[in-house]
């Protein structure tokens, strides 16, 4: 499956979610992929995933447990991948290249319906 589309459809899902579920899973997202972004290696990722602990950090902002967050995470994650993989198999790519085949000669042309 194309990277891009599973990423247009994860957001379409995080932003499907209840208000307190979207602003956690967000929450510790973004502090994630701040952290990803400052690293260069994946052990360096790791190293500042301990540091910087965005679960706890979550916890804290959020006045829950870090056992609530945990869990909540776990479900939210299992609760979006579930959704996206229903997305996915309803998917339809049409190949429409031989209706656009005199403007693009070279170029396949799909359609995706969801």
């Amino acid at each position: 499956m194309h990277e891009g589309l599973v990423e247009i459809l994860l957001r379409e899902m995080v932003s499907s979610l209840p208000n307190k579920k979207r602003e956690i899973y967000q929450f510790i997202v973004s502090l994630e992929d701040e952290l990803a972004a400052r690293s260069t290696t994946s052990e360096q990722f790791m190293d500042l995933l301990v540091l910087h602990a965005p679960h706890q950090q979550a916890a804290e902002h959020f006045k829950l447990s870090f056992g609530e967050v945990l869990t909540l995470m776990h479900d939210i994650e299992g609760e979006l991948n579930e959704k996206i993989e229903m997305k996915i198999n309803k998917l339809k790519w049409i190949n429409c290249s031989s209706i656009d085949s005199i403007t693009h000669r070279d170029q396949k042309t799909f359609l995706l319906i969801t």
